[in-house]
């Protein structure tokens, strides 16, 4: 009788923790188990039931399971989707500490391809005699300078991304993913402030833009692509390497000239210049002066090459990210 009582009050003590089994994936991909201890609050402790057997039986919460995809690789789109709002915020974040105490504010995304293009103009329109395809030097050089500039600013922000909130990627899951793209898409802003001196320009010399400026959009996604691409790619890359963060500036003027933005591509006699148009960024700025300016002919075959290109930069480097992304923690 006595053994009864002693194990019907003990079982019915108020406990001051309960303990819970988690599980998360580690880095490597392996399932781990812990034991986790949870205070108990007073309306916890007087919630639990006896059962049939005179125990008590306290209610079981819902455990959360993160684990690595398995097999083949995933894109995770669905993931982001769900985490869209969150890459709002970020990409936000990123517009205001961008132009946080500056005297020019957003202004610079404007002067920036402005300086250029009268450099430019300078020495390659007037002292080079660069031809300009029929259209004034000026808004020629600068037509090309607005997706350049989109695509540059990109790659450079998002290749110290995930480095850049290493803290936070330590402590927080969500789709790592969602940082470089958030730095990406956040010069969207940059370029609508370029984009509008584009026009304001060819309002200037006279031109009007014809139907073919209903292509812009896609040659917009092309350097979107391009960019996301290589983005993905450096920002993974420099969590391992920190090196990167000295080749990006490199690697961006290098890039810079052999994009034809001081010079067009009609330079170049076929089939050469549809070989040019492996660099995707070849295709975009051609293709945003013929759709603004009407410079030239269609790119043609020289865009189809840059557009194969685009989404390969955009698939190699997003499964390049996503294969190394369960060992940033560690890493970073």
């Amino acid at each position: 009788m006595s053994t009864e009582f002693d194990t019907f009050r003990e079982a019915a003590r108020p406990r001051e923790s309960r303990t819970d089994t988690a599980r998360l994936a580690c880095p490597s991909g392996r399932r781990v188990e812990f034991t986790m201890a949870v205070p108990a609050s007073n309306a916890e402790k007087t919630a639990a039931t006896v059962t049939n057997g005179g125990g008590i039986r306290e209610r079981s919460r819902p455990v959360l399971v993160i684990e690595p995809p398995k097999g083949r690789i995933s894109l995770g789109l669905r993931e982001l989707w769900e985490y869209r709002e969150l890459s709002y915020f970020l990409a936000w974040r990123d517009i205001k500490v961008r132009y946080k105490q500056t005297a020019l504010g957003a202004s610079w995304a404007i002067l920036q391809p402005v300086f250029a293009m009268v450099v430019f103009s300078l020495f390659f329109g007037k002292l080079a005699k660069m031809p300009s395809d029929g259209a004034p030097y000026p808004v020629f050089t600068f037509a090309a300078l607005v997706p350049w500039t989109f695509f540059a600013n990109g790659i450079t922000q998002s290749s110290e991304s995930v480095v850049r909130i290493g803290n936070t990627v330590k402590r927080v899951y969500f789709p790592r993913l969602i940082i470089p793209l958030s730095s990406i898409m956040s010069g969207l802003v940059d370029f609508v402030l370029a984009f509008t001196v584009l026009l304001g320009m060819m309002l200037w010399y006279g031109i009007a833009p014809t139907m073919n400026v209903l292509w812009l959009p896609a040659f917009l996604f092309l350097a979107l692509a391009t960019a996301l691409g290589a983005g993905f790619f450096l920002a993974a890359l420099n969590v391992e390497y920190r090196d990167v963060r000295y080749v990006v500036p490199f690697l961006v003027q290098i890039w810079l000239f052999a994009t034809p933005i001081a010079y067009p591509s009609s330079l170049l006699s076929e089939p050469w210049r549809t070989v040019y148009g492996l660099n995707p960024m070849a295709g975009v700025t051609e293709g945003f002066r013929w759709a603004l300016l009407g410079t030239g002919v269609a790119p043609g075959p020289m865009l189809a090459v840059s557009a194969a290109g685009a989404l390969l930069f955009l698939a190699a480097g997003t499964l390049y990210f996503r294969r190394v992304e369960r060992t940033f923690a560690d890493v970073v």
